[in-house]
């Protein structure tokens, strides 16, 4: 129970992700306290607050000392030592029973350890992955908190207050035990690396392939997102296209270098999928790309050193047009199918016992790959909490069949032209294996067994063989 002076909940980092979901929080009754060690950051945050219900800090004990016992205090400060650094500050001035949430973008290993460290100081502790950025933030996120159970159940009411609405059901849930709420919000992020590369290279497409101008490839964007393309990521790429600097009389993406950055979630996903032998190409080639991007000096010295001519597509405009449309439906449905499936198999390997059709729908509203596509994910998943795989499922099935005619003509033209899609290319091949009864596989194991003597097994035979290939001399 609050007292005047005493507030329910702290938020520790008054960024930008947490001054707004501490405002959010405040709209929805909830007496919330902020610690910064930048004051300025805490009066704002007053500044900023409707209800007067807001308090900012710059002093970590007097802080602590305003929250309600038990205490729930969330972090959302950048992931890494300075994680393990505020528990440390804070665990003089807790006391057993009060209660941590990382709302950051953690290593889910990371988590794990630190879940362990402090159930063993009776401080119970979960990760929260958070997504839908500033206005998510502020309005309403999709979270995903994993973790004690417990001391989910204790914010449960204020989480499901403060999160985005889908027909009125709230975008946030009880992911799994452990880190698997921080493993799903990676995962989560991946997925947002592949549809924003995949989007990029269609720009790439329009612009280079068709010569088209800004304006008609923000229109197509724009007509895009009012059909079964409609997303959050093709939203954002829409209002880029009509954005204009002030004063100026050009789009500002014509301004902005071509090199990407990122804060490492890709990559994670990358590395971990390989360590689950769960295939995401389509994710792993939108992380090299950013990569690759970073090498600008190195890119323009090959340009002039391999010249080539402009490429440009020679197709009927309007049907190559339907039939990229086609290619980005089922790229995206891939790129999406991939990410379940390492889901699926984190599950299975870490015993999160995900429920993947809850992760859908909690998808749906608030965070970043938020798109109509996800009710499909979630019909997939409701009716078979057991599929194997997002591509097995008879409606998806349906719409890849019609999509992917598409996906080839385009990529067959896109390649000729000399137009870089690797997201495309990726998406397909990995569908095309996929599909295959039968990889070329056994050739790898007999070229293994050849230089290594690593075995192989026979088609209907039971145990392990080895050949001497050639004769020894």
């Amino acid at each position: 129970m609050s007292t005047p002076n005493k507030y329910d909940f702290g938020m520790i980092g008054l960024g930008t992700m947490g001054r707004n979901l501490l405002l959010n929080m405040g709209d929805h009754g909830v007496k919330g306290a902020g610690f910064d060690k930048d004051a300025s950051k805490g009066a704002l945050l007053e500044q900023e607050s409707k209800h007067g219900n807001l308090k900012g800090f710059s002093d970590v004990k007097e802080f602590t000392a305003s929250l309600n016992s038990p205490k729930a205090i969330m972090m959302l400060v950048p992931a890494g030592k300075i994680v393990d650094d505020v528990i440390e500050e804070l665990l003089p001035l807790l006391d057993k029973g009060d209660l941590i949430i990382d709302g950051g973008n953690s290593y889910f290993l990371d988590t794990n350890r630190r879940v362990e460290y402090l159930e063993g100081k009776g401080i119970h502790f979960f990760g929260m992955g958070i997504s839908g950025g500033e206005e998510g933030a502020r309005k309403g996120p999709s979270m995903m908190p994993g973790g004690d159970k417990e001391a989910y159940n204790v914010m449960k009411p204020i989480l499901e207050s403060i999160a985005a609405k889908v027909d009125g059901a709230p975008c946030v849930t009880y992911i799994g035990p452990g880190a698997a709420g921080h493993f799903v919000k990676m995962v989560h992020n991946g997925i947002e690396y592949g549809v924003m590369q995949l989007l990029a290279e269609t720009y790439e497409i329009l612009k280079k392939g068709l010569k088209l101008d800004n304006d008609a490839i923000g229109k197509i964007f724009t007509e895009w997102n009012e059909g079964r393309l409609k997303s959050f990521l093709m939203e954002v790429t829409r209002d880029i296209f009509q954005y204009k600097a002030p004063g100026t009389d050009h789009l500002l993406l014509d301004d902005i270098k071509d090199e990407a950055r990122a804060k490492g979630t890709g990559k994670w996903t990358s590395q971990v999928a390989m360590d689950l032998q769960a295939p995401i190409p389509t994710v792993d080639s939108s992380v090299a790309m950013r990569d690759l991007s970073k090498y600008k000096a190195l890119r323009v010295k090959a340009a002039a050193l391999y010249s080539q001519e402009d490429p440009k597509l020679d197709v009927d405009t309007k049907t190559f047009l339907a039939e990229l449309e086609q290619a980005f439906y089922f790229n995206m449905i891939i790129t999406y199918s991939q990410g379940m499936h390492m889901l699926l198999r984190a599950s299975e390997e870490y015993k999160y016992q995900l429920k993947l059709d809850e992760i859908a729908k909690i998808w749906r509203g608030g965070c970043i790959i938020r798109s109509v596509f996800l009710n499909d994910i979630y019909n997939a998943y409701q009716k078979d909490a057991k599929l194997e795989h997002l591509l097995l499922d008879s409606q998806v099935q349906k719409d890849v069949t019609d999509a992917v005619k598409g996906a080839r003509s385009v990529l067959s033209k896109i390649t000729a032209a000399g137009i870089a899609a690797p997201c495309y290319a990726a998406s397909l091949s990995y569908f095309d294996a996929f599909r295959s009864a039968r990889m070329p596989s056994n050739l790898i194991q007999a070229q293994r067994d050849y230089f290594g003597a690593h075995t192989y097994e026979l088609i209907g035979k039971e145990g392990t063989f080895h050949t001497q290939w050639v004769a020894k001399n």
